[in-house]
């Protein structure tokens, strides 16, 4: 008897459940993307490809072509309506030889070997390298005070920590990277023969983390590397003691700007098939590492969300786009081509969401838009977090994402994958990022998550 009543009343509760309408319906299919994608595994199987074939991803690399058609045939067996390859324009630079850095003299140190990247788009050192003096700086700014009489045939040494007290890391990386950037172009025009940079990471250890330097006149150009934190703490100690003598040795080189593509791929609407929901990520990676979390893990998941419509059965109103976008590293050339594109056509771009910041468990979608248009939209967007409450997952006002932030102009609603971001800057732009710091099921979550949010927008428009 007590089993009856226990069946009668679940019965009972499941037909008050369905009687409710469409909210229950859409939780109970965001439910089955969940379930989908936890069971499927595709976007890791598909990432172990990518890593394995196609590291070191670098915009107008070999490695980068061999990305292009890997993800492009697998965007040819998701029986979308259409894939293609959208063509863009990439700056080209290659490290060549293994970069040096060497402590030759100092108070307490000889000879020591410091742990070394070069910076993307850094020049080349003679050939037999260079050796000079180290002057410590803490900011941009400092190179304006120090002017030529401080800098002229020196080494400028960049050394302002990423801020660790920073709750979201993401900000942390933001106080310190600006000196990466800007840092070593602004030592040259005071006269420095190269710069060094402390890593962009929280971590202490020997690992060095590279990524681009901006140098607007590329025949001007001075050596620029990252060393890892460890070094750039002993380097600091010894400057404390007297002066410091390092020599540095690149052989990189910047080639001339050269084609390259964009994979796309997309669900045509059934209603509005010319207002467009974008969801990329980007294909290019830095040369030194396979790029599974920067962004490897966003391109796969982009993928697996039209796969994961697909699959559960979903024919969607809007049409929906995987973009995944060339040369994000190094001068999003793949960001103004679609941008472009756009501009020329007759679509709307109607909706984006990147995913560009690691493959570990999504904690929230970010979202920011046009002011005129976005206070509005983000109040409906804002109400379907109850839907995500059971998946841990908040929906705010934020940041989206350096592709599709192009996209703005047009008046695109845009939105960015956040997940939890604690180790994220423990392997970015270093030969860490690797397939093994991936997770599959935190993978397999962010692709849900996006999904998700795609549905609910195109389902119940903006």
């Amino acid at each position: 008897m007590l089993l009856f009543f226990t069946l009668f009343f679940s019965l009972q509760s499941y037909t008050l459940v369905c009687q409710e309408g469409s909210e229950d319906q859409d939780a109970f299919f965001i439910k089955n993307l969940y379930t989908t994608a936890l069971g499927q595994d595709l976007s890791y199987d598909w990432l172990a490809g990518l890593t394995s074939q196609c590291a070191g991803r670098l915009a107008g690399s070999a490695q980068s072509e061999k990305a292009i058609r890997y993800t492009k045939a697998i965007l040819d067996t998701l029986g979308l309506s259409k894939t293609w390859l959208q063509p863009c324009i990439v700056p080209v630079w290659e490290r060549g030889d293994k970069e040096q850095v060497k402590i030759m003299t100092s108070s307490r140190v000889t000879n020591r070997e410091l742990n070394a990247l070069a910076l993307g788009f850094s020049g080349a050192s003679p050939v037999q390298g260079i050796t000079a003096e180290v002057v410590e700086l803490h900011s941009i700014e400092e190179t304006e005070k120090l002017g030529r009489k401080g800098l002229e045939g020196k080494i400028a040494f960049f050394n302002r920590p990423f801020d660790r007290t920073m709750l979201h890391t993401f900000r942390g990386y933001g106080s310190a990277v600006d000196q990466r950037v800007y840092g070593p172009a602004k030592a040259a025009e005071y006269g420095a023969v190269a710069a060094l940079v402390r890593s962009m990471t929280p971590n202490i250890d020997d690992v060095p983390h590279t990524g681009v330097t901006v140098f607007k006149d590329s025949s001007k150009t001075i050596p620029a590397i990252a060393i890892a934190t460890k070094d750039a703490d002993l380097l600091s100690d010894l400057l404390q003691s007297g002066p410091v003598r390092v020599s540095v040795k690149t052989n990189c080189r910047t080639l001339p700007d050269k084609g390259s593509y964009n994979v796309i791929g997309e669900i045509k609407g059934s209603k509005y098939p010319d207002e467009v929901i974008v969801v990329g990520g980007h294909l290019d990676s830095w040369d030194i590492c396979q790029g599974a979390h920067d962004d490897g893990a966003g391109c796969v998941q982009s993928m697996e969300v039209l796969q994961l419509l697909l699959k559960t059965g979903y024919q969607p109103q809007r049409t929906i786009r995987c973009v995944l976008f060339m040369n994000e590293e190094s001068g999003s050339g793949g960001a103004k081509a679609y941008a472009e594109e756009a501009k020329k056509s007759n679509e709307k771009q109607y909706a984006a969401i990147e995913t560009d910041a690691g493959g570990f468990t999504p904690r929230g979608i970010s979202c920011e838009g046009e002011e005129s248009t976005f206070i509005e939209r983000f109040k409906k967007v804002h109400a379907w977090n109850d839907y995500f409450e059971p998946y841990d997952i908040r929906i705010t006002k934020g940041g989206s994402g350096a592709d599709v932030g192009h996209l703005k102009p047009f008046g695109t609603f845009l939105m960015g994958l956040r997940p939890d971001s604690q180790r994220y800057f423990d392997i970015h732009h270093a030969v860490t990022d690797t397939i093994d710091k991936v997770n599959r099921r935190e993978l397999a979550l962010g692709s849900a998550t996006m999904a998700s949010i795609i549905y609910l927008i195109d389902k119940y428009g903006l």
